[in-house]
């Protein structure tokens, strides 16, 4: 599942995708509406690729969760956030048996789910591959000869 360009934007209720970077900020296009907004740079903006799940052996990132949580509902929709919080922690517990309980809250939980089924709604939740590597994927082919061929071009037509 690719989270790359999917925020959270603090005050904000929803998801957004990323569109253009300006000068002072971004352009974000709602996914609840498809309304697009501008966003400064003094906004709390949280990327969702970098966001991750506290467990008892370290951090799972927020990516794995919502693919196991894809596995067990076989791409479908998971329960509503609006459940009581037993019934969301049990269903958080059947995905993620390790989760730290302490640290992770029923508020974290309701955000999870309630970001999957937006995801899923949209049909964003897909088994394709984080963003990273295709891109680390197409510099990796890309012959040094080709790099460096614009750069001589710009310096022949200053001269």
């Amino acid at each position: 599942m690719n989270l790359e360009k999917i925020l959270a934007i603090s005050g904000k209720p929803g998801l957004y995708v990323l569109r253009v970077q300006t000068r002072t900020g971004f352009v974000a296009e709602s996914l609840l509406d498809g309304k697009k907004i501008t966003v400064n740079l003094k906004s709390n903006v949280s990327l969702l690729s970098e966001i991750s799940i506290y467990t008892y052996e370290g951090e799972k990132p927020l990516a794995e969760i919502m693919q196991k949580i894809a596995d067990k509902e076989n791409k479908g929709p998971a329960i509503s956030h609006k459940e009581d919080n037993a019934t969301l922690t049990a269903y958080f517990k059947e995905v993620l048996p390790d989760y730290d309980e302490e640290r992770v809250y029923p508020s974290d939980i309701k955000k999870v789910l309630n970001w999957y089924n937006m995801l899923q709604a949209k049909g964003l939740v897909t088994d394709e591959a984080p963003a990273t590597e295709e891109v680390a994927a197409v510099i990796e082919e890309t012959p040094a000869a080709e790099v460096k061929a614009p750069a001589k071009k710009a310096k022949a037509k200053k001269e």
